[in-house]
């Protein structure tokens, strides 16, 4: 599912216009962006998804072509982690 596709389903489910479900999902992602990676706080939807920015300590990595030996620097990333209500969801639906 895109971001149309998903917009046009929680319009249909909601009964709110496409224009304003496009409009919370875009300060839903200025306000994680700037959250998570601006002031590094977590943000959590309880039994939904957590989002938090997680430190990658620098390692040592390999060049698949020459083989030859690699410094990784350290650095930031996002960690997603989904809840336990979305967990219990997949669990309990079929493979498609």
């Amino acid at each position: 599912m895109n971001k149309s596709e998903l917009i046009d389903a929680i319009s249909g489910s909601s009964g709110v216009g496409k224009g304003d479900v496009d409009s919370v999902l875009k300060a839903l992602e200025e306000v994680v962006t700037s959250a998570v990676c601006g002031g590094g706080d977590k943000i959590s939807l309880s039994g939904f998804l957590t989002f938090e920015r997680t430190y990658r300590n620098p390692r040592t990595g390999r060049n698949p072509q020459t083989g030859e030996t690699i410094q990784i620097a350290g650095s930031n990333a996002i960690k997603v982690s989904a809840g336990s209500k979305l967990k219990a969801a997949a669990k309990a639906s079929t493979p498609a």
